[in-house]
């Protein structure tokens, strides 16, 4: 029998992340993730905007000034409508990171640097034991403790049990926390390109039928401008679009982009993703919570998905630190449950709201991309319901 405070199971970076955090208060951590100690090159080809708040959390947790270098500042997010007849953009809204309070939305990282500095951190914390090539076989609550059994054969008794394991987390279907999962048709193509224009730190969303394509500003590739694409289209396409040649994909984005780069050149290999919605019916059980993916799942619009984690994360974090302070159990379902009563109903008005923007992203009868037209025109031009947006877009 293995004792520790908080057992994390899931070691992508929303996992890594949790174990730092939560490892910067004192506790002792044992984190798990079916995954090898050498991650090699990977083949994950997307990159995440860290955003404010989800930045204050990494920096807690002691990590964010090494993640800082490896991306690229957000400045700006630029959101285009080329939703017309015409492949023009009809109305184009800059939300400017100058309008918040630290003067930036985020950076934009490569999962693989992420993940790399995260576990460069974790060797180096003595309260953290990071077990690779090890899954989680079993779980079961009791009054004190939550006990994991893992594929090594060993058992882990912790205060908390913390399943950041993703989508398909066993850790949730151990509990028996019933899960509603919804698909559009729809995936998401991600590669990296260069450009000869500077993006000058804009991160931009081009919506037409179909499904937003977005550009978000990298650190220069061989001296020149880069940025990484998530291209979100019908299924089919997407498929199609994935079988071209370099040559043949650089052309057809540089003509989806309505040049506003100028030429687009593909630099690296793609990888496509099927898009879906998920949430729990509940994100506790005894001596559980859920975070992360393991939590909600959602489509790549807004850089939602890897900051709800590190909201999820801070939460937890939070009262956790409370409990420990006045010397309670930091796995109490009392506490738990002031977790839920926070998170979930965000959680789920997340969800939803995501849901709702990719859905008006694919719309395809006129009146209703005009109905898309108007509505991002009025958020433009109202002060009020920019700074709204802006607020809303950043997680707070």
């Amino acid at each position: 029998m293995i004792d520790t405070d908080i057992l994390i199971a899931g070691g992508g970076i929303a996992g890594m992340s949790a174990a730092a955090r939560l490892a910067a208060d004192g506790h002792k951590i044992m984190i798990v993730d079916p995954a090898p100690a050498d991650i090699g090159e990977g083949s994950d080809l997307r990159t995440t905007a860290f955003l404010e708040p989800g930045i204050e959390t990494l920096k807690k947790a002691g990590v964010w000034d090494a993640i800082k270098p490896t991306g690229a500042e957000l400045r700006v997010m630029r959101i285009v409508d080329a939703g017309g007849t015409e492949r023009t953009p009809r109305e184009t809204a800059d939300f400017d990171g100058s309008e918040t309070k630290q003067g930036f939305f985020g950076w934009n990282v490569s999962n693989k640097a992420a993940r790399v500095t995260l576990m460069a951190k974790l060797a180096t914390l003595s309260n953290v034991d990071f077990r690779f090539a090890t899954t989680v076989t079993g779980f079961k609550a009791t009054s004190r403790y939550g006990e994991v059994t893992l594929s090594d054969g060993q058992t882990v008794r912790a205060k908390l049990v913390i399943a950041a394991d993703g989508r398909n987390s066993s850790l949730r279907e151990f509990a028996g926390i019933k899960h509603r999962r919804w698909a559009y048709d729809q995936s998401a193509i991600v590669f990296v390109v260069t450009h000869d224009n500077p993006h000058d730190n804009i991160s931009t969303e081009i919506h037409r039928t179909g499904g937003p394509l977005t550009l978000v500003p990298m650190p220069d590739l061989d001296g020149k401008p880069c940025s990484s694409v998530v291209w979100m289209t019908p299924a089919d396409r997407a498929q199609h679009l994935n079988a071209m040649d370099d040559e043949t994909l650089s052309a057809e984005i540089t003509h989806e982009t309505m040049n506003l780069f100028s030429p687009l050149t593909v630099a690296s290999p793609r990888a496509v993703w099927p898009m879906i919605s998920q949430v729990p019916s509940r994100l506790i059980s005894a001596r559980l919570a859920l975070v992360a993916e393991a939590a909600h799942v959602v489509p790549p619009i807004g850089a939602q998905g890897l900051n709800m984690s590190l909201h999820d994360i801070e939460t937890l974090a939070t009262l956790i630190a409370k409990a420990k302070h006045k010397a309670e159990d930091i796995g109490a379902t009392s506490l738990l449950k002031s977790y839920e009563r926070r998170q979930l109903p965000k959680t789920l008005a997340r969800v939803g709201g995501i849901d709702l923007l990719n859905r008006a992203s694919m719309f395809e009868p006129k009146t209703l991309r005009d109905l898309r037209y108007i509505g991002l025109s009025t958020l433009n031009r109202i002060g009020p319901l920019r700074k709204l947006a802006i607020k809303v877009g950043i997680g707070k």
